[in-house]
């Protein structure tokens, strides 16, 4: 007799796919769709180095500041 473990969303408690639970996801698709719509970034290469992983839109703004008047 094999016990069969439960994957539970860590969110609202639904069960979520083998699939997506050996990919690492903890939470079920409609608990994980609605927390990457809360994240907002975006990767932006920098000048003469890397690429730079951005979540403030501050950030982004004042980065070029070879282009003039920066705010």
């Amino acid at each position: 007799m094999t016990e069969q473990h439960v994957r539970e969303c860590i969110v609202c408690g639904a069960e979520v796919a083998h699939q997506r639970w050996a990919l690492g996801y903890k939470t079920c698709m409609p608990c994980g769709e609605k927390a990457s719509k809360l994240v907002t970034r975006t990767i932006a290469p920098m000048h003469k180095s890397n690429y730079m992983l951005i979540t403030d839109l501050a950030d982004l703004r004042g980065l070029n500041n070879k282009g003039g008047l920066v705010k």
